[in-house]
């Protein structure tokens, strides 16, 4: 639609320099938030931590985080473009004076005020105050225009969305979920490279676990020295391979001498192997994998399994998968966990079998053969996580657009989810196998040290939630 036939149209109209006049002035008020200090750190690429890092800023000067200077230049500047003069002006220079910090939560007025003008040349000056809501002038100056010469009428522009995505914050976060938590002790098994070590010694240092390093000891110590880790104080169980690691390690859990198992450098089908080996480790239910991702465009945590062990999970190890994936949301403190299970299509389709098996998931679920959450499917990826997707798909559901967990249909579709979230979408993620008595750290040799210690976490909460069961089920019997 043409803009000038739509009644909702919002207008920008300038001020020409015939119409300006010495004294004539004009305002712009604006609260700061600590998501335009991200943003203009993002943009400008000043990093300084005086304006991100609360720790280091409340050691300054300034006793607390303040805004970067030239973000209040950058509203003196809003003011020219949009409102006086307006559209059409040419900004030719700024003298400015910072005289007080910015903070969280000021409101600050921006007034300017036409002081000099230049018939000659088409030009003016201004003055330029900047305070906040307590009256004091944050900033002032002089800045030199040329004003337009032509009035103009445009439609006012939306800015674009900027989506903010602090993973260090988001890790913090999830590192305050343990504080005051009991570290835990973890076998390690096979760290014979610096990301399985160094991530093992970092979870360490967060006070989350007790490593038990169980390996060959040369080649650990070796590693230790060439990456400079510090293996003071660590016991290390030596053994001549990772097939023995692994099954020391597995032995060790079913004797309750370590809560965790963490993988290091060794396959995933050794370490599982050995965990299978041992009758006390099995629940009775199918060993499964679950991502845990911060997404940068989702507005919550989103959960994600099988995409590491199960290939072809059948519909009873579906149901397993779903069910352990349900058990460890409520332990991240979801109630009732939403389960999106995902296929091509969102309807039931006879030639698309992930459909078939996620109707009948569903009514397992209605039937309490799957408990504890909320089960729609089949759903499309973009139903499940997009509510607007949903609706104009015509999907009525409590699940779609809003899912805490997607079970996908096989290890592959999983994978290639779980992969494009974090290199695609940049979203930082970690994991953890379920289903066994002991959770089980399991990372990528990609992975780098957050991973490790986000997966360390992960094994933490459920480490404590099987302390919890177990005293619970102690009770009961006594």
């Amino acid at each position: 639609m043409n803009a000038d036939l739509n009644p909702d149209t919002e207008w920008m109209e300038n001020v020409t320099y015939d119409e300006l006049s010495v004294g004539q002035s004009a305002r712009l008020l604006r609260t700061v938030r600590l998501e335009d200090i991200q943003t203009f750190a993002a943009v400008s690429g000043d990093i300084n931590p005086a304006h991100l890092n609360a720790e280091y800023a409340d050691a300054t000067m300034f006793q607390g985080v303040i805004a970067h200077g030239m973000l209040g230049a950058a509203m003196i500047s809003a003011l020219f473009g949009t409102r006086f003069p307006g559209p059409g002006t040419i900004y030719l220079g700024q003298e400015l004076k910072f005289t007080k910090p910015v903070r969280i939560g000021d409101t600050l007025t921006v007034l300017a005020t036409v002081s000099e003008k230049d018939d000659e040349k088409k030009r003016v000056a201004m003055d330029c105050l900047v305070t906040n809501q307590k009256g004091e002038v944050v900033l002032k100056g002089v800045a030199r225009l040329m004003p337009p010469t032509k009035k103009v009428r445009v439609p006012r522009v939306n800015a674009p969305q900027v989506q903010l995505f602090d993973p260090e914050a988001r890790h913090k976060e999830l590192l305050a979920r343990v504080a005051g938590l009991q570290a835990v002790r973890c076998a390690v098994v096979h760290p014979c490279d610096a990301g399985s070590l160094s991530g093992a010694m970092e979870a360490a240092g967060h006070g989350l676990i007790v490593p038990v390093l169980i390996g060959p000891e040369g080649r650990i110590r070796r590693v230790a020295e060439e990456a400079g880790i510090d293996l003071g104080g660590v016991q290390i169980i030596a053994v001549e391979h990772s097939h023995a690691a692994a099954e020391r390690a597995a032995a060790m859990a079913a004797g309750h001498e370590v809560e965790v198992l963490m993988k290091g450098s060794l396959h995933t089908d050794e370490l599982l192997k050995a965990v299978l080996a041992q009758p006390a480790l099995r629940t009775g239910r199918r060993l499964s994998h679950v991502f845990r991702f911060d997404v940068p465009l989702y507005p919550k945590p989103l959960l994600i399994t099988d995409a590491a062990i199960n290939i072809r999970p059948t519909l009873l190890e579906k149901a397993d998968i779903i069910q352990n994936a349900i058990h460890f949301a409520q332990v991240l403190g979801i109630a009732c966990p939403r389960v999106a299970i995902l296929s091509a299509v969102e309807t039931v389709t006879p030639g698309i079998p992930s459909t078939l098996d996620a109707a009948a998931l569903c009514k397992m679920a209605d039937r309490r053969q799957i408990t504890g959450g909320l089960l729609d499917g089949p759903l499309a990826f973009d139903n499940a996580v997009s509510m607007e997707a949903a609706r104009i798909k015509d999907i009525v559901s409590e699940v779609a657009g809003r899912a805490d967990i997607l079970a996908v249909p096989d290890l592959e579709s999983g994978n290639m989810i779980a992969k494009q979230l974090e290199y695609l979408a940049g979203a930082s993620g970690s994991g953890l196998v379920l289903g066994a008595r002991v959770p089980i750290a399991l990372t990528s040799r990609a992975d780098g040290p957050m991973v490790r210690v986000a997966s360390a976490v992960l094994a933490v909460l459920a480490a404590h939630d099987q302390r919890r069961q177990q005293a619970e089920n102690a009770w009961k019997l006594g």
